[in-house]
């Protein structure tokens, strides 16, 4: 799945030319060759190179509807634990001094990690004493499961 859209170069909006058709697209067919809809995302590791990206691409990924992720997901705390999807529970890119790369690759093994049931365990075989949301700060480092 490779998306390269007219409306990234050749449109004047904003959001298309920093790649929300692109985001939009890729996730839509996510959606449907899964089975899935966005309602059913409890987890999502996105790039989040600068806060305005993160909401462009909450909206993007459908997570919240468009023109709403500052309200819906910021506000009321629907991106974090407890909330409605866990983002970036590996701290995103920032927290990894984001090293070209690196990052994405760190991203991906975090997924996995979810996904297997394997977030969260500590060297040794030790998982957290307490639950994540108060164990971890905002702006999340390290490895927590999103049950």
């Amino acid at each position: 799945m490779y998306y390269r859209l007219h409306s990234s170069f050749e449109a004047e909006a904003p959001l298309s030319i920093v790649g929300y058709d692109m985001t939009a697209a890729a996730a839509k067919e996510v959606y449907e060759k899964s089975g899935i809809g966005p309602d059913e995302v409890n987890v999502v590791e996105l790039h989040d190179c600068f806060t305005a990206n993160e909401l462009i691409t909450y909206e993007g990924l459908g997570l919240t509807p468009e023109g709403t992720a500052r309200e819906n997901s910021l506000k009321t705390g629907d991106n974090t634990y407890g909330g409605r999807v866990v983002t970036n529970p590996s701290g995103g890119l920032l927290s990894k001094g984001h090293p070209l790369g690196a990052t994405g690759l760190a991203q991906c093994a975090e997924l996995v990690w979810q996904l297997r049931g394997e977030a969260g365990v500590r060297p040794g075989g030790r998982r957290q004493d307490r639950p994540p949301a108060q164990h971890r700060p905002r702006r999340r480092r390290g490895r927590n499961h999103v049950p």
